[in-house]
């Protein structure tokens, strides 16, 4: 799924509450995280719940692996991924974010600590983007 088909199905929901199940049902999709990346080494710092964020390399993209032990969290995290995977890490440093997650309705509808963690897990991405050789 890409951004514009994420933002349609955020928009064909009335209410936050069915908006938020939508978010838990994606974290459910989730390409699994090996328990050996569930370290400290992947941990994203700022989050409230525990997140690990995995870059792979390729040769003109990044791909990402995430998991969190937060249901929420893992919808969020599955947010982010599609937002992020499989771009270059200059598409990476230039996406627009906060435009994205406003449409959704997410920055109004989370609470300050999930936005501030959803906000460090797009740190971190950027982090390995600009790492990325």
């Amino acid at each position: 799924m890409n951004i514009d088909e994420l933002i349609e199905n955020f928009a064909f929901f009335d209410s936050w509450e069915e908006k938020y199940q939508y978010v838990i049902d994606l974290g459910r999709h989730l390409e699994p995280l090996a328990a050996e990346y569930k370290c400290d080494e992947w941990k994203v710092r700022g989050c409230q719940s525990q997140v690990w964020l995995v870059p792979t390399f390729k040769p003109h993209s990044i791909h990402f692996y995430g998991d969190s032990d937060a249901i929420l969290v893992k919808g969020i995290i599955a947010i982010v991924l599609m937002i992020y995977n499989d771009k270059s890490p200059e598409e990476i440093k230039n996406v627009d974010v906060q435009e994205i997650f406003a449409k959704l309705g997410l920055e109004e509808n989370l609470t300050p600590s999930r936005r501030n963690g959803m906000m460090s897990m797009v740190e971190k991405i950027k982090q390995y983007a600009t790492g990325a050789k």
